[in-house]
């Protein structure tokens, strides 16, 4: 995709903007989609517009994506309206074109969206402080809590099977069977411990099939970046980049979040000895979610919280590691041991919350007793 913007004037009549146009500037945050912040003079105030462009060589479905937005994103208003928020920094908004669209197709088949801007707001690229992450919970658990009742099934499946762990198992098990890049023999032992784990990548899935566990909506990026931050309380306000919202299960978020903000080490960190799962984080990850969250959930899925940071965990080295014996066709990579860098590190840290689960498991407990979570 190229960064340039060069058609700035087709975008201005595309969207309906309120005020005059002063400037287009690029955000240089993401990693996928090219997005620019457009600026207007409107009744002596300066109002500001995200205007993006959607990359569909990684989103296939692109008018799926923004029916799966535009729905949830309305749901939100509505509900944020209700509990009397703000809507102009508590959730996203999708400003349609002058077709009535959700996007807008360029002259060169470009795809686009406008989206309302999150005024005195910023974002973290890591996790700084236990406090920030428990920001970063509270956001993730109103995202929840407040979807909960919106039904998933609604939902297009853009990426099919995103977190199905079965058949992400399945996809490993075939990489090690084809072994395109011939490197499998470089990762015994790696392969090893995820063959010996084959049974907990069905836990989840069979307890959703026997409808133990509810399909909801799930955001499945839920990283910190992905949460804005008030810039003068550092509260989280506003879950962003919902891209890939899609039907699922509450767990996969949580978990997903704990891999990425509990680790003590890099996500490529070499030295293994250094990899940990910070209890200190997990605690107060664990207190924030469920602060926001905890009346929506139900027991099983309270149950399981700690068991889905490891099994989210194991997916993600389990791609890795796939991905390496396939040859690095998937993550884009440094060096040729990379991705076998990368899967060693989640590995790691799966032996160390396995080592960890009782005390997982306590402080999640614990944390309900806390807040009158009644199980």
């Amino acid at each position: 995709m190229e960064n340039k913007i060069n058609n700035v004037n087709e975008l201005l009549n595309a969207f309906v903007f309120e005020g005059e146009f002063k400037k287009s500037s690029q955000l240089f945050d993401g990693h996928i989609n090219n997005t620019y912040i457009f600026d207007f003079e409107n009744n002596g105030k300066t109002d500001r517009y995200l205007v993006q462009e959607l990359n569909t060589f990684v989103f296939k479905q692109p008018e799926a994506l923004m029916n799966n937005v535009v729905g949830v994103t309305e749901y939100m208003r509505k509900k944020v309206l209700e509990n009397g928020g703000d809507v102009k920094r508590e959730c996203l908004q999708v400003f349609p074109a002058k077709d009535g669209k959700p996007y807008y197709i360029d002259g060169e088949n470009r795809f686009w969206r406008c989206y309302n801007f999150i005024s005195d707001a910023h974002s973290y690229q890591s996790v700084d402080s236990a406090e920030t992450f428990y920001n970063a919970a509270k956001a993730f658990g109103k995202f929840q809590c407040i979807l909960a009742d919106f039904p998933g099934e609604n939902l297009v499946e853009t990426i099919p099977n995103f977190h199905n762990t079965v058949s992400r198992f399945a996809d490993f098990k075939k990489a090690v069977g084809d072994n395109l890049s011939g490197r499998a023999n470089q990762a015994n032992d790696e392969i090893e411990f995820v063959l010996a784990r084959e049974n907990d990548c069905s836990v989840l899935i069979d307890m959703l099939n026997a409808g133990k566990l509810p399909l909801r909506v799930t955001h499945n990026d839920t990283k910190l970046n992905n949460v804005m931050f008030d810039n003068e309380t550092n509260e989280g306000i506003c879950v962003v980049d919902l891209d890939t919202v899609m039907p699922g299960l509450s767990l996969y978020d949580f978990g997903d979040s704990i891999r990425f903000g509990a680790n003590t080490a890099a996500e490529d960190e070499k030295d293994i000895s250094k990899v940990s799962l910070s209890l200190e984080y997990f605690k107060a990850y664990t207190l924030g979610y469920l602060s926001t969250a905890g009346e929506s959930l139900t027991e099983e899925e309270i149950d399981n919280l700690a068991f889905s940071s490891k099994l989210m965990t194991l997916e993600c080295g389990m791609r890795f590691l796939g991905d390496f014996i396939n040859g690095d066709v998937y993550f884009k990579t440094e060096y040729p041991e990379h991705n076998l860098v990368r899967c060693r590190t989640q590995f790691a840290l799966v032996a160390d919350m396995e080592k960890k689960m009782e005390q997982m498991q306590k402080i999640v407990n614990d944390c309900c007793q806390e807040l009158g979570i009644k199980k």
